[in-house]
């Protein structure tokens, strides 16, 4: 029951920092999000050759190009993507979280996520948003695993690479991150 009820309030804690960084950022246009998102993914596939790789054989790819991250001992993240399918857009989202630890500082960075079954691509819009680390599995690409990433060793659900950090965030804390379709 104690898990339940924290659950809760880090889902309701998460909520309002979303929303709180929601206001506060500059909200694009669908094309310039677009734009962003496609300029992000194409950079990310020149430079990553595992990335390309995953790109050629994903059923989708969501991409943040820039999400938001700050906090002192309470934070939240907040940024816009565009879900691609091919080389159209198919659906646009928000990702949204908060975390609660001994943390301080700001950061910007993007990350991709590359869906390699439909299944995941649904989970998407299962119940009210997906929530990371709920549902398909995610593997998040570093460095060593990219060196070791081929053809025949992709066989998980989805692949997560995250890039162009900026700025300085330190900490060690509970994290919670809710990614939403905007209608």
């Amino acid at each position: 029951m104690l898990s339940l009820s924290f659950r809760n309030f880090f889902v309701l804690l998460s909520i309002a920092i979303a929303t709180a960084f929601g206001s506060i950022a500059h909200a694009q246009s669908h094309a310039e999000l677009e734009r962003t998102s496609r300029a992000a993914l194409n950079t990310l596939i020149a430079q990553n050759p595992s990335a390309k790789e995953l790109n050629a054989k994903a059923v989708a790819v969501l991409v943040f190009p820039d999400v938001k991250k700050a906090g002192f001992i309470v934070g939240g993240q907040y940024g816009e993507g565009v879900l691609w399918r091919g080389d159209n857009a198919a659906a646009f989202y928000n990702t949204g979280g908060a975390s609660v630890g001994l943390q301080a500082g700001a950061q910007e960075y993007g990350y991709a996520l590359f869906f390699m079954t439909e299944a995941a691509v649904k989970a998407l819009d299962t119940a009210e948003g997906f929530e990371v680390g709920v549902g398909p599995s995610i593997v998040v690409v570093d460095q060593g695993y990219a060196r070791a990433t081929t053809t025949t060793t992709i066989k998980d659900d989805i692949y997560a690479f995250i890039f162009s950090q900026k700025g300085l965030m330190a900490g060690l804390g509970i994290q919670g991150n809710k990614i939403t379709k905007i209608k």
